[in-house]
């Protein structure tokens, strides 16, 4: 068969499954038959790159690392809705709309108001054009590349629809459940939680690398499609000509054909809204017909035709018993109030985060305070008030503490950070303990028979004192431990014993320097090469490197001029653990660009900017991320910054369209 044929029927079955999948809830191949024909598509995508779609299946693992945002104009402006917060504001805009109207009987749609990321998706010629988060509903920023990895979005709609150039609208967001792990993933690594779905799955449209998004687990709801299409008569049609293309409608959406009906569906929700498996903080009451929504028209901020139901936030009143303060891997000090134990959106709640000392100081926290605490529909509850009339009369403002709770260092604040730190990185226990479990986490080293629990309990019995420790244990100092068998001593030296593969960048994230994360660890694996060339960079020379920043940069210099670390890389170094890129013999095409380091910028016609910098690797050139005087050649594309081409300029530095730099590469 014809390799373009091939990988034509390959995506045009996958996107057929993920239609089954996603819109029809009716999966047609297990999980795994569909993980192998992706394989397959990717496999020969990438013999044969001249066959390259940007909405092939295969692009939603995304990789593509877009600096700043272009800032887009919708094509219709994107209102705001009118809220109500009671059954009287309901049947005053009922009575409104009526009156416009000249009309008594109506049909509205009733949607739950799910709180997440509003975004405007743009569709031409059947295939994803744009995305473009709302913004001030004039304007938005794109982030296509971003978008493109929900799996929940279509990059291109069945072949055989009418349908072809429309806009959907809806909100991204991240499920309690996807919510929930992302944070135990945190915890295990002794990492900040993220404070609630909505802002992470607002912050996650707005991250500079596509693959970052693509491991999160973010949806799309859709509540509006937007066409010049005069055959579709009803918004309620609408929502279900959506479903039909692919999109996830919300099934809780219902039409109804009076305004008792609408108070029932807003009276069932307020109850059972909390068994829904995303975040939703009302109900949004829709006229049906389009043809009533044109002739209501709009007020200079809202549709006449739709307003907002807001569910109350649910709060609770209990006492502050006390407040303690947990110490992290990083050192970072969390103060923690310690409650009565309240029920709360059908949670127990017992304990909530205070953040960091300026929150207690802005409410004036203290102990034996009562406080109302807050869920909203978030996971984590909030203090968000004192009941100053309850507060004993022998009451004492909070004083934060000046020493460290576990081993008394005094704290450090730096300029600008909003949280204290315990210095004392080598003998404070509990930023011992989690640099352990941050190593041998999942994302890191990934060893088999150790969990937080077994790390904590060679830590407690003095078997190892830092993470290079793991790698002179013996199965005879475990088999005394508390519940340890031969074979799980055996399993526990084996798990050991093969993390010495793990590669590169994934030792180098499980080192646990402060800011370094995954994306981080691989830029500088891929960059660095190895463990020797990072540790001898200058702070220069790192913020050159693409994605990392001046606080990355010094917290990388930082870990690197102690002592200490150095000893334990070496002794990394000399049990065989994996401190170098392994350099493939395929990789390497040619010395074309030896010693000459590259930046590309803006937007590209026949490549992509990773496209471009892994042809540069390829021909063993340097991908740098800013301009400077060290900078050789500079790529551009459409939409190259001014500032940087004026800089590129002045410094003298040699700049190639697209076209020259591929007339350069094919030289010789």
């Amino acid at each position: 068969m014809d390799v373009k044929v091939q990988i034509e029927e390959l995506r045009k079955s996958l996107n057929e499954h993920n239609y089954n999948y996603y819109a029809l809830d009716a999966a047609t191949i297990s999980d795994k038959e569909f993980d192998l024909k992706l394989k397959e598509l990717q496999i020969l995508e990438e013999k044969h790159p001249e066959y390259f779609d940007q909405n092939s299946p295969t692009q939603r693992v995304g990789g593509v690392v877009t600096k700043n945002f272009a800032t887009t104009a919708h094509e219709k402006r994107i209102y705001s809705l009118d809220n109500s917060y009671s059954k009287e504001d309901v049947l005053e805009w009922q009575k409104r709309v009526q009156k416009s109207l000249g009309i008594d009987d109506l049909e509205f749609v009733c949607e739950l108001k799910y709180d997440g990321a509003s975004i405007s998706i743009i569709y031409e010629d059947g295939k994803l054009k744009r995305a473009v988060t709302r913004g001030d509903g004039y304007k938005g920023d794109e982030v296509t590349n971003n978008v493109r990895t929900i799996k929940t979005v279509p990059l291109q709609i069945p072949e055989n629809t009418a349908a072809k150039n429309f806009e959907v609208r809806g909100e991204i967001i991240l499920p309690f459940a996807g919510f929930e792990k992302m944070n135990n993933d945190l915890i295990e690594i002794g990492e900040t939680r993220y404070a609630n779905p909505r802002n992470t799955a607002s912050g996650s449209l707005k991250l500079q690398d596509s693959a970052v998004v693509a491991q999160r687990p973010l949806e799309c709801l859709i509540y509006s499609l937007v066409t010049d299409s005069s055959e579709i008569k009803t918004h309620f049609e609408s929502l279900n000509l959506a479903r039909k293309l692919g999109f996830k409608v919300p099934a809780e959406s219902r039409l109804v054909n009076n305004i008792e009906a609408v108070f029932e569906f807003i009276e069932y929700w307020n109850i059972h809204r909390h068994d829904l498996p995303y975040e939703t903080d009302g109900v949004v009451i829709k006229v049906n017909s389009t043809y009533y929504q044109e002739e209501l028209g709009f007020t200079a901020k809202s549709p006449r035709w739709a307003i907002a139901y807001k569910f109350e936030t649910e709060r609770a009143s209990t006492l502050l018993k006390e407040i303690t303060y947990q110490v992290g891997r990083t050192g970072a000090i969390t103060p923690v109030a310690n409650l009565e134990a309240v029920q709360l959106a059908g949670t127990v709640v017992r304990r909530a985060s205070l953040h960091n000392a300026d929150q207690i100081e802005r409410l004036d926290i203290r102990e034996n305070d009562t406080v109302f605490v807050e869920k909203g529909g978030e996971i984590i509850p909030k203090i968000i008030g004192v009941d100053l009339a309850l507060r004993p009369e022998n009451s004492e403002p909070t004083i934060y503490i000046t020493n460290c709770p576990e081993c008394q260092t005094l704290l450090v604040r730096k300029e600008g950070e909003a949280q204290h730190y315990c210095p004392n990185f080598y003998g404070c226990p509990p930023q011992v303990a989690g640099r352990i479990q941050h190593f041998i986490s999942r994302k890191a080293m990934d060893i088999d028979g150790i969990g937080s629990e077994t790390s904590t309990l060679l830590y407690q019995n003095h078997l190892i004192e830092s993470y290079a420790d793991l790698y002179e244990l013996t199965v005879e100092q475990l088999l005394p431990l508390e519940r340890m068998a031969q074979k799980s001593a055996d399993n526990i030296i084996n798990g050991i014993e093969n993390s010495k593969k793990v590669p590169f960048e994934r030792v180098l994230f499980g080192l646990g320097i402060r800011y370094v994360g995954e994306t981080v660890a691989k830029k500088l694996a891929n960059h660095y090469k190895n463990s020797d060339a990072l540790a001898a960079a200058s702070f220069e020379d790192l913020v050159l490197v693409d994605e990392i920043g001046e606080r990355i940069a010094s917290s990388i210099i930082q870990f690197f001029a102690n002592a200490e670390n150095i000893k334990i890389l070496e002794r990394l170094k000399v049990y065989g653990l994996q401190l170098q890129i392994e350099e493939s013999g395929s990789k390497i095409i040619s010395d074309k660009f030896l010693g000459k380091s590259f930046v590309v910028s803006g937007v590209f016609t026949n490549f992509s900017r990773d496209e471009l910098k892994l042809l540069i690797e390829r021909n063993s050139g340097k991908n740098v991320g800013s301009i400077s005087s060290k900078t050789d050649f500079i790529v551009a594309g459409e939409n190259m910054g001014p500032a940087k081409l004026e800089k590129a300029v002045k410094l003298g530095i040699t700049i190639l369209s697209e076209e020259d730099f591929m007339k350069f590469l094919n030289e010789g």
